[in-house]
């Protein structure tokens, strides 16, 4: 079983495709630009990578550009596009739909409840699901939901102090997300450990951000809330805000509550606070430069960080193993190296020779540390494989 698995922007389309029967990746593609003149497309096949531009109007026909690159008779990898089994989504945001679901239109009138709480993530997602399901309807498309990985954690750790018609009419409650990250964390942790009842938590740090506490690969604590806003301070959204401090902000400014969301949403996070990226990259080189607003940006991450580790750390009883991925966990050695600062009597204890020369997969705990210290790059494409081939099987 061949599936493929899609990566949505509002006007691009990135996908990987995979061979199930033995988990290997076949080929890694898209389209950029979506609807100009000329999009951009690739798709990489082993060490091969073929380009193109050509005029790309919609998902739809970005999908069946990148079957044609897949099943070019020179450099394609497949006979037929009829060997893709299956479209996996990592979708974010069902609200009362979650887990593996085929895309039905009561699943994307789900994701359309969400709209509000995932405006980044949800809108360009249903549009192009409902545009492949009409154009392509030869292709079956399944959904694999972010916070379908969360559904694990208990009602006391998920239920906001509201009142109770609020959850009950709106779904308002933590759902989580990065569902994909850390259920391949979890995997894959036990694998390398050889133990599969271990307390894991899990540090997914990258453009957004949460943490992950983690028992016998199961979710039981998370960072993120009711939107993908929440938690950890991301790269351009707010993370933790008090809302009481919204109607100041309209107030003095003139502000709508649209612009403000949009201002929490987009222009907040890292970038927020630097006034210079949202990225850790940049923001590391202006520290090193003495640019205190990027010293600060740092410091409130990696604090922030250390706080919710430190609650899942209690909620877990201790821990086993702390890993880190994404782009910033897997590379950024001083964002390691801060938020493990001062934790050996927790257990925790940073081998900082390793830390400073580290690569790829690899465990960077000192010998004295209880819990094992690892980076681990994520898989979330091969987690909505497996999950597409698991639902097809039935």
């Amino acid at each position: 079983m061949k599936v493929l698995v899609a990566n949505l922007g509002s006007t691009s389309f990135k996908y990987r495709l995979f061979d199930m029967s033995s988990e290997t990746q076949l080929a890694r593609g898209g389209v950029e630009r979506i609807g100009s003149p000329e999009s951009p497309c690739f798709v990489e096949i082993g060490s091969s990578r073929t380009e193109l531009r050509t005029p790309v109007p919609d998902h739809a026909v970005a999908v069946r550009t990148c079957l044609a690159q897949l099943t070019d008779p020179v450099s394609g990898c497949l006979k037929d596009a009829s060997e893709v089994a299956a479209i996996g989504f990592k979708a974010v945001h069902g609200g009362r739909v979650s887990g593996v679901q085929r895309v039905t239109p009561d699943v994307l009138a789900a994701m359309e409840e969400m709209n509000l709480v995932a405006p980044a993530h949800n809108p360009p997602y249903i549009a192009a699901m409902r545009l492949l399901g009409e154009k392509l309807p030869e292709i079956p498309l399944v959904a694999a939901f972010e916070t379908g990985f969360h559904n694990t954690i208990a009602d006391r750790l998920r239920t906001y102090p509201i009142p109770h018609e609020w959850e009950e009419k709106l779904h308002i409650r933590r759902w989580g997300f990065h569902g994909a990250s850390h259920r391949y964390i979890a995997m894959r942790t036990a694998e390398l450990i050889g133990r599969y009842d271990l307390r894991v938590i899990s540090c997914h740090l990258g453009g957004s951000n949460s943490l992950c506490a983690i028992r016998g690969q199961q979710s039981v604590a998370t960072t993120m809330g009711m939107s993908p806003q929440t938690g950890l301070p991301h790269n351009n959204r707010v993370g933790d805000f008090d809302p009481f401090a919204i109607p100041m902000v309209m107030k003095e400014f003139g502000l709508s509550l649209h612009q403000v969301l949009d201002t929490l949403a987009e222009k907040s996070g890292l970038l927020g606070l630097s006034g210079i990226s949202g990225d850790i990259r940049d923001l590391e080189q202006a520290a090193a430069e003495g640019k205190s607003r990027a010293r600060l940006a740092l410091d409130v991450f990696i604090a922030e960080i250390r706080r919710h580790l430190g609650g899942l750390l209690v909620e877990l009883g201790g821990v086993d193993a702390v890993v880190f991925t994404g782009g910033i966990g897997e590379n950024s050695r001083a964002t390691r190296a801060g938020v493990c600062a001062g934790l050996s009597e927790l257990g925790i204890d940073l081998d900082l020779a390793k830390n400073e020369t580290h690569r790829g997969e690899g465990c960077l705990s000192s010998p004295a540390s209880r819990a094992q210290i690892w980076v681990i790059p994520t898989n979330e494409e091969l987690i909505v494989a497996r999950q597409t081939k698991h639902l097809l099987e039935g």
